[in-house]
């Protein structure tokens, strides 16, 4: 397996290239940056650094525009707006933890609420596709089991135009690993995006 630094460098020179390298498909101009939080060597803060200094790097390389959006502030914008956090905590305190994760899982999916895609795009709509990048952080909002990556990415397909890396946590062994608590969809391979940490 390549080191985190290795894989931080290797995304760094395809976000370098023109086109940037790591597009595999104009409907989905996506990438997943895997890394184990549970590692000594990978954990988040380790991960926030490293992400930073290459956010720094690319786009003082490029005079191009690095926006960082955070998972986890969509997470609970999303509860916010769709019936609120009391709602939620009522719920939770009545019915039990799933039936409360459960509801939180459809705030995020549903288009009739405040969907985490719906929130993504408009906080990018004004982003340049062709002279900025989009990070997205902080997706260990959803443990243990609140949203799939692989929704996010089905929902987006042929609606984000931004080069867009997202840095996921989890492990790898032969599909994602969401937190090393569950795997993802195996049709994640499907969307054709390039997995940084899928190397064994």
């Amino acid at each position: 397996m390549l080191s985190l630094k290795d894989r931080f460098d290797l995304l760094e020179a395809d976000l370098l290239a023109d086109p940037p390298r790591f597009i595999m498909s104009r409907d989905l101009p996506f990438a997943l940056f895997r890394y184990d939080p549970s590692s000594a060597d990978e954990n988040e803060w380790t991960v926030r650094k490293y992400k930073d200094l290459l956010a720094t790097r690319v786009a003082n390389r490029l005079r191009r525009r690095i926006e960082q959006v955070s998972l986890a502030d969509l997470f609970w914008q999303s509860i916010k707006d769709s019936e609120g956090i009391e709602a939620i905590i009522e719920m939770e305190k009545d019915h039990g933890f799933e039936a409360a994760e459960k509801q939180v899982n459809r705030y995020l999916s549903d288009h009739d609420f405040r969907s985490l895609c719906d929130l993504l795009l408009d906080r990018v709509r004004s982003l340049p596709a062709d002279s900025a990048f989009l990070f997205l952080t902080h997706a260990t909002a959803f443990a243990p089991g609140a949203y799939r990556i692989s929704s996010l990415l089905e929902q987006l397909g042929g609606r984000l135009r931004v080069p867009t890396v997202l840095f996921y946590p989890g492990t790898w062994s032969g599909t994602l690993n969401y937190m090393g608590l569950r795997s993802e969809d195996q049709s994640l391979g499907s969307y054709r995006v390039k997995i940084y940490g899928r190397e064994s």
